[in-house]
């Protein structure tokens, strides 16, 4: 390895968390029961550019200021996560304006367009007769998450990166 070469990977680990910066940390995430609800082991870790609102706020702002190498548990309340989960989320449609297939169930999760044309997850949560109850709250509203994360490194981001909001290359965007 050249002598540069292990001044920069010094850089690298040295760098303290903050808004700019590219983050790549290894994750468990767990419900309040301690079940796992989604995982980065055995697979790439999550990276995201500090400061963009790319991962849930309560998270990122317990990463604050952190360095390559720290290991943490970060309990994140609801409204610092996927927010609470709020009754007007949920709505009432006719079987006749949902696809025939596949056929509405509990659980089914569908595609929808909000009001102003953004993009909504629904989930079908119950059926009465012609009726589907639909869920448009995320799946992780109204639940504190628990995370344990171990971060793997840290850089400051590229201009490019600055400009378009989120990583690119390995682990990031690629355009």
């Amino acid at each position: 390895m050249p002598a540069d070469a292990s001044i920069e990977e010094t850089r690298l680990t040295m760098t303290t968390i903050a808004n700019g910066s590219v983050v790549a940390f290894e994750y468990t995430l767990r419900d309040g029961a301690g079940a796992v609800i989604d995982s980065s082991q055995g697979g790439a870790p999550m990276v995201y550019l500090h400061g963009n609102g790319n991962i849930v706020a309560g998270l990122e702002e317990a990463l604050h200021g952190k360095t390559a190498g720290a290991h943490l548990k970060v309990t994140v309340k609801p409204e610092d996560g996927y927010g609470e989960w709020r009754e007007e989320m949920v709505m009432k449609v006719a079987r006749g304006r949902l696809p025939k297939n596949p056929e509405p169930k509990v659980g089914l999760e569908l595609q929808g367009v909000g009001p102003g044309g953004e993009p909504l997850h629904l989930r079908v949560i119950a059926i009465e007769g012609d009726m589907i109850s639909l869920d448009a709250n995320h799946p992780l509203a109204g639940q504190e998450l628990h995370f344990d994360v171990s971060v793997q490194t840290v850089r400051e981001a590229s201009e490019e990166e600055l400009a378009h909001g989120h990583v690119h290359g390995h682990g990031g965007a690629h355009h």
